[in-house]
């Protein structure tokens, strides 16, 4: 990963970026921004110049480069950072480690003006728009690993570049285990990642139940839909306790390791991404982890009910009912709506058991998300106002979009069963409210402390566009970092 280091006067200038804003309007040019460093003479007049010959507009991630052969800088990067906002901040540093891919090292000279919002968006930007995911040796890899950053107090901001890592760090880490083949990604893998990254991290407990403990404890869901694999489903829990905590939060991820859609098979064009069908629980389990690693005084316990959804002669059937955690049954009505079945387990033991302040799940549910909001953006739902805007609120600032969905009461008879208490997947209506209306039937007294957000459709990306990589996003693991610090 990139070694980003704060610096008040450059020391080196080999390779120099310079912000550029973009005009407030169409008749307001694009321009450099004054910055707080003392520059190589004659290069902030030569900056201005270069932006209306370059044709430079100051759009966010845009670099323009200048070689200069035999000067200092040898090369000059006109680094495109919008309005200036930390979102802008955050694509310029996407687009400057792009850019600069094929060089060792790079100083970023910062506005004189630049807050920790700037530095932090821009830190976020350069790691994780540097991120790659492969298994073998890649011949391809950016040669980029230092990058400077200029700013007239180096001290006022290193908290904001250590909130940075520590943020950028987990999303990798949510994208690493998303991205992992499922040949390689089963329950026990999984479980296993989470034990290793929190060993590493003071104050955090863990527990992983294994099939035997899930059906002494009579997690029905998880069972049935992991019971077709010659994998074997787990429960992880993890705990962040610290002393000072006023709050409890649950986080609840799905983690389906892959999924064929059961017995309802699905078509292979469906299938052959469905190692991403766990990255709701990659994204709590790497939310409560950097939670931990910034010392968050909020107390959380993230429930990763794992299982691969496969075709055996032990897989769970259409028509089955199944029994969940606390005793509620649902009919079977499709075994590719199986996501559901194992956070109903959970959610009904956060309840019963946890009994937290708020409760949260994050899951890529339903298809008809996309449909709904396109491929960025998450649905959300919750009977909560308060929770749902603070939380809107914290991903928007995160740079990750959602959108609250109705919980429409016209749907809830769709859920209604003539065998068991719930339908598991009602062909009526519309899907992502429908999965979310069952979801809050699990809910319990906590039902106005509950709020879900489908993710299918922005838990993937195909391809590079500002911090976000072909591929895993680490959807929703900056969102809850900053919500969740908010709660302290």
């Amino acid at each position: 990963m990139l070694a980003i280091r704060l610096t008040a006067e450059p020391d080196r200038l080999d390779i120099l970026a310079l912000p550029v804003r973009s005009g407030a309007g169409d008749d307001t040019p694009a321009e450099p921004v004054p910055t707080g460093a003392t520059l190589p003479t004659g290069i902030a007049d030569e900056a201005a110049a270069l932006v209306p010959l370059a044709r430079v507009t100051g759009r966010p991630g845009q670099v323009h480069t200048q070689v200069r052969p035999g000067g200092t800088p040898a090369r000059l990067l006109l680094l495109g950072v919008g309005e200036a906002d930390e979102a802008a901040w955050r694509a310029a540093g996407a687009g400057l480690v792009r850019a600069a891919r094929d060089e060792t090292h790079v100083t970023v000279v910062l506005p004189a003006e630049a807050g920790p919002d700037a530095v932090r968006g821009l830190v976020e930007g350069l790691l994780l728009g540097s991120y790659r995911f492969r298994l073998g040796d890649d011949p391809d890899a950016p040669v980029l690993t230092e990058v400077d950053l200029a700013v007239s107090d180096p001290e006022a901001h290193a908290q904001a570049v250590a909130a940075a890592r520590t943020t950028a760090d987990m999303t990798r880490l949510a994208r690493d285990l998303t991205n992992t083949p499922s040949s390689i990604k089963n329950p026990e893998w999984f479980a296993a990642q989470v034990t290793e990254a929190a060993a590493d991290l003071p104050g955090l407990a863990l527990r992983v139940r294994e099939p035997e403990q899930l059906a002494a404890e009579g997690f029905g869901g998880i069972l049935a839909v992991g019971g077709g694999s010659a994998s074997s489903p787990r429960l992880v829990e993890l705990d962040w306790h610290p002393a000072d905590a006023r709050t409890h939060v649950v986080l609840v991820g799905k983690g389906i390791t892959f999924d064929t859609g059961g017995i309802s098979i699905k078509p292979v064009p469906a299938m052959k991404l469905m190692r991403k069908d766990m990255a709701g629980a990659a994204a709590v389990v790497a939310a409560t982890l950097g939670a931990a690693a910034l010392r968050l005084p909020v107390r959380i316990t993230t429930l990763a009910p794992l299982a691969e959804n496969m075709v055996s002669g032990s897989a769970f059937r259409p028509g089955d009912i199944v029994r969940h955690y606390g005793g509620l049954t649902s009919e079977t009505t499709n075994s590719d709506a199986e996501g559901r079945l194992v956070l109903a387990d959970a959610l009904a033991y956060a309840v019963q058991e946890l009994k937290p302040d708020l409760l949260i799940d994050l899951a890529t549910l339903t298809g008809a998300n996309a449909v709904a909001l396109g491929t960025r953006t998450g649905a959300l739902y919750s009977d909560n106002d308060q929770l749902a805007g603070d939380l809107l609120d914290a991903m928007a600032v995160a740079g990750e979009s959602a959108w609250r969905m109705p919980l429409a009461a016209d749907y809830v008879e769709h859920l209604g069963s003539d065998l068991a208490d719930l339908h598991s997947a009602s062909t009526q209506g519309p899907g992502s409210v429908l999965a979310a209306l069952y979801l809050r039937e699990f809910t319990g007294e906590l039902r106005r402390q509950w709020l879900h957000i489908d993710m299918s459709a922005p838990s993937w990306c195909e391809r590079d566009d500002a911090e976000l990589t072909r591929g895993a996003t680490g959807w929703g693991v900056r969102g809850l970092l900053r919500w969740l610090a908010t709660l302290s």
